[in-house]
């Protein structure tokens, strides 16, 4: 595989096509088609060396379902701050909650700019409701709160969603503090939804795929512990079943035959009081 990232860099429509990004390479293993050659090369190199990555890809996916569609059923949410969002796909946060209540108000939160072409052209809102889409970077949580707060009420109960999106920051006191601040702008009543990549249940794969990022071959990307996971829900009420694998989050709530195996992605949601 070629250097990551490419040394010279070729842009279409201001979007770097030699540069792999993690958003299209989710896309490209949840089936979707917004993606280059060079993102596919990526998500075959991480499959190669982690078989299951599609599968983790999948789980995840059906996770962010379950957890908004148990927020806005059994919550009363109908408030969603999605950072990190991704290319849209089947089931998108407004979707889901705006299938409980059409008055749902969601705000996309991501920095690729496929993504921002995308968002713009599918994320419709339902005309009771409201969806938005910030070009905005995790790492800011000022700029994201400021501008979010055009389209969600922050004297209300609102859903923090953060899924995949932590393990692009790798210092865990950084990924704390950060989720502190955001935590600390919403009302008591708010939810912080959390997944993220780990390294136990498939731990040598894990570790040969941990090698690659260490080779510049893939995204910087820090996968953790569950315990790990765990510390960015201190000081909020966790949900049952807990911090756990996003297979097994609620899973009897998709009607699944038996308990699924654990795949390495762990999650949990949490209410501020």
């Amino acid at each position: 595989m070629a250097d990551f990232p490419p040394p010279d860099a070729i842009t279409l429509d201001g979007i770097d096509t030699t540069r792999p990004s993690q958003a299209r390479a989710w896309n490209y293993w949840l089936g979707g088609k917004d993606y280059y050659p060079v993102d596919k090369e990526l998500a075959d190199t991480v499959e190669q060396t982690y078989p299951g990555m599609r599968q983790i890809a999948l789980h995840a996916r059906a996770f962010l379902r379950r957890a908004v569609r148990h927020l806005a059923e059994e919550e009363g949410v109908r408030q969603f701050l999605d950072i990190g969002s991704g290319l849209p796909t089947a089931d998108n946060t407004h979707e889901v909650a705006q299938r409980v209540d059409p008055a749902s108000r969601v705000v996309y939160v991501d920095n690729d700019p496929v993504v921002l072409v995308h968002a713009r052209a599918l994320l419709t809102s339902h005309p009771e409701g409201a969806s938005d889409y910030l070009d905005a970077d995790v790492r800011d949580p000022a700029d994201i709160l400021r501008r979010a707060a055009r389209t969600l009420d922050f004297t209300r109960p609102i859903a923090l969603l953060m899924l995949g999106v932590l393990g692009t920051v790798r210092d865990d006191e950084e990924a704390c503090d950060l989720i502190g601040r955001y935590l600390r702008a919403l009302p008591a009543g708010s939810h912080l939804v959390v997944e993220d990549g780990t390294n136990t249940v498939k731990p040598q794969a894990a570790a040969q795929t941990e090698q690659l990022r260490d080779e510049g071959q893939v995204y910087s990307y820090e996968l953790r512990t569950p315990g790990r996971i765990a510390r960015f829900f201190d000081g909020l009420e966790l949900l049952e079943p807990g911090v756990v694998s996003v297979s097994r989050w609620r899973y009897e709530d998709e009607a699944v035959d038996g308990v699924p195996d654990e795949v390495d992605a762990f999650c949990g949601v949490a209410r501020k009081g």
